[in-house]
């Protein structure tokens, strides 16, 4: 099983290929309950979220992880 903290990681320190990612998270109040932001508005990765300019995002949070269409994190079940 691979989880969302194992692909930034990868992306960050072994592709260099972040910037490129778009994330998909969960966010309560906003449309559908997702939100999607840019690889590249993400300041930091710590042990248990990543940080961006305004918040700071726990990844069990994270529903999808994709660089130019292709999936490279998927939660499992999208009804929890």
């Amino acid at each position: 099983m691979v989880f969302p903290r194992e692909v930034l990681n990868k992306l960050k320190w072994h592709d260099d290929q972040l910037d490129r990612a778009v994330i998909t998270y969960l966010h309560r109040g906003a449309p559908g309950d997702r939100m999607t932001i840019q690889g590249s508005a993400i300041v930091r990765l710590e042990r248990s979220f990543f940080v961006t300019a305004e918040s700071r995002i726990p990844y069990h949070r994270i529903r999808l992880i994709e660089i130019d269409g292709k999936i490279l994190y998927q939660e499992r079940t999208e009804n929890k």
